[in-house]
């Protein structure tokens, strides 16, 4: 099993080119399923989600072509709308073939998903939104069964803001008959872009962004081609690693405005954050001030770079306080970055950061995707050798990060340690 080998204390500069956001790339890939011809998707990460989600439109009979950083899918052949649980368990975002398998087919049938255990993520919005629309549900060996002749629009209200419910609902009302209203829908960028991808299919969209979006039915949509926003959250943890290893590191092809709520945090960490249309410089040095953070929907700050930023605050001249108000079992990281010397205690949804001085190299082991990447941050700052362990939860979602920040100066190795 491979893991992170990382000697810390060298700092970060140059610049870093941000990858096309896995977490808007998958819906769109989900989305092809709705057009019988050919689409075409650019800037597609090299994740591990990706070729999971590849894998799953395969089995339900598409084709796919990859070159470099685009992703052609020919849905001419999709004949299934089963998708196999050994796929679907391995990933949550697989969930999203859903709302566009129902779409085309009038039926549906996806396992209940999987992923990174942060924490309890049921898909109760998303069968109580589809049954809204007209679906028949049922639940048949754990496996979700969805059917219906025909969805008709209908007004649904979310209980909760939900980034892959509002995906997969929009995925599916857009064929409807008539008007669907979704209110207190997710605002995230992830949904604008995929309201601009089904608009170039033919959909008709309004108010994506906002917590109401409009869809008026449409018969037939086809096939496109769709460049994909860059990864704010990636972005986000070169911008956090900058600063903690004392370095200045610019992220190129980049919104600042997509991670306005980070860049306020650093600058009241005592970090120098200058921006352009397209991209962002970050530079710092610990110690920094402490500054306390709460999760929330977009615009709020997120909950995927909620352990990152804790990692920076072990190295604050203070006391600061992360509130995580989305999942429920997310600070599976601070015991870890405990083992590397910080001083975190956990209260109820609060993780208490108190600064230290250093941290100090040792063994640690990523429990999910995010986790990861703050043992990754820490290990750049750490006295002597880091290894990472279970690096395969990075790969998930990181286009090549090791490389990366090798490039931009990292003692940092990729090799292949003890199975478990």
């Amino acid at each position: 099993m491979q893991e992170l080998k990382i000697i810390g204390g060298k700092p970060l500069y140059g610049s870093v080119r941000i990858s096309g956001a896995k977490n808007a790339a998958l819906p769109a890939l989900a989305a092809t399923l709705l057009t019988d011809g050919v689409t075409t998707l650019s800037n597609m990460p090299d994740v591990r989600d990706i070729d999971s989600m590849c894998k799953l439109l395969q089995a339900l009979g598409a084709r796919i072509k990859r070159q470099e950083y685009s992703i052609s899918v020919d849905t001419r052949m999709v004949n299934k709308w089963n998708a196999p649980h050994e796929l679907v368990r391995k990933m949550r975002a697989s969930v999203l073939v859903m709302g566009p398998l129902l779409a085309r087919f009038g039926k549906a049938e996806v396992s209940l998903p999987g992923g990174c255990t942060i924490g309890n993520r049921p898909i109760d919005l998303h069968i109580a939104a589809m049954k809204k629309l007209g679906a028949e549900v049922s639940l048949v060996k754990g496996d979700t069964h969805l059917v219906s002749k025909r969805l008709s629009g209908t007004h649904i209200y979310f209980d909760r803001p939900t980034v892959t419910g509002t995906e997969n609902v929009m995925m599916a009302a857009v064929k409807a008959d008539g008007k669907t209203v979704l209110e207190n829908a997710a605002r995230e960028p992830e949904i604008v872009d995929l309201a601009e991808m089904l608009s170039k299919m033919g959909a008709q969209i309004t108010g994506a962004g906002s917590d109401k979006i409009v869809i008026e039915g449409v018969q037939t949509l086809v096939p496109t081609s769709h460049k994909i926003i860059p990864d704010r959250i990636e972005a986000g943890t070169y911008a956090v690693a900058a600063a903690m290893t004392g370095g200045e590191v610019s992220l190129t092809d980049m919104k600042p405005e997509m991670i306005s709520s980070l860049l306020s945090k650093l600058r009241a960490a005592g970090c120098t954050v200058s921006e352009t249309d397209n991209s962002i410089t970050v530079s710092g040095k610990p110690p920094f001030m402490p500054v306390d953070i709460s999760t929330a929907e977009y615009p709020g700050f997120p909950t995927d770079l909620q352990a990152q930023f804790m990692a920076m605050m072990c190295l604050s001249n203070g006391e600061s306080v992360v509130a995580e108000n989305i999942f429920e079992d997310r600070f599976k990281h601070v015991p870890e970055l405990n083992r590397l010397g910080a001083d975190i205690v956990i209260k109820d949804r609060n993780a208490i950061v108190r600064g230290v001085n250093s941290l100090t190299g040792a063994i640690v082991t990523a429990s999910d995707l995010r986790a990861s990447a703050s043992l990754v941050l820490a290990g750049l700052v750490a006295e002597d050798e880091t290894r990472v362990l279970r690096i395969y939860h990075l790969d998930r979602g990181y286009d090549s990060m090791d490389k990366k920040l090798a490039e931009l100066g990292a003692d940092i190795k990729r090799t292949e340690g003890p199975n478990p």
